[in-house]
């Protein structure tokens, strides 16, 4: 039990990340996050409204079933799976979160600063949720994917889309953190 309770080295969640990975080809699925949303919006009906959510959205069932599984594994691994331990963060990034404000960096999977209810109740706390939440749906849809579809799916297809969604993905990343993020949480 204290195996699962520690998080799992690479040599032993890659491997199986490749299993599913080669389960999903063999069966001609493709993993991916986003196509969640437009299948429950066709279920709901938006395909009266418009044409991108007209489709089969049977044909996608099984992708339910994943994120269904994602949330309930989610629930499961931290209430039930869990020591407690804090997240093993580097030193200079602690520093550099509480430069920031950010005063128990690695303590809690979401920080307080932005997701407690108090900080999430204010003007800032709402801009940073909806503009975060439209770029993220706008760059999916650009991107024609998530990033779990494209670095898993995508790269392990060896698909030349994914490898520049992903590269812009990480290049977006060290844009928010080195520039965009002591902008936002700058004292």
């Amino acid at each position: 039990m204290e195996y699962l309770l520690k998080p799992w080295p690479w040599y032993v969640s890659g491997p199986l990340i490749t299993l599913i990975m080669l389960l999903l080809i063999y069966f001609g699925k493709t993993f991916g996050m986003s196509t969640t949303l437009r299948t429950l919006c066709s279920i709901g009906g938006a395909g009266k409204y418009s044409d991108f959510f007209r489709f089969d959205w049977k044909a996608y069932r099984w992708n339910l079933v994943v994120v269904l599984g994602a949330i309930i594994g989610g629930y499961i691994a931290v209430n039930f799976l869990s020591d407690g331990s804090t997240i093993a963060l580097n030193s200079q990034t602690v520093a550099d979160l509480s430069q920031l404000g950010f005063v128990n960096a690695g303590e809690t999977l979401l920080p307080a600063e932005i997701y407690a209810w108090d900080n999430v109740l204010t003007v800032k706390g709402m801009a940073i949720l909806i503009i975060a939440g439209f770029l993220v749906g706008f760059g999916t849809r650009y991107a024609g994917g998530c990033t779990s579809g494209h670095a898993i799916t995508g790269l392990s297809n060896l698909q030349w889309p994914s490898l520049v969604a992903v590269v812009g993905f990480f290049i977006g990343g060290l844009i928010m953190t080195h520039f965009l993020l002591p902008i936002i949480f700058g004292q």
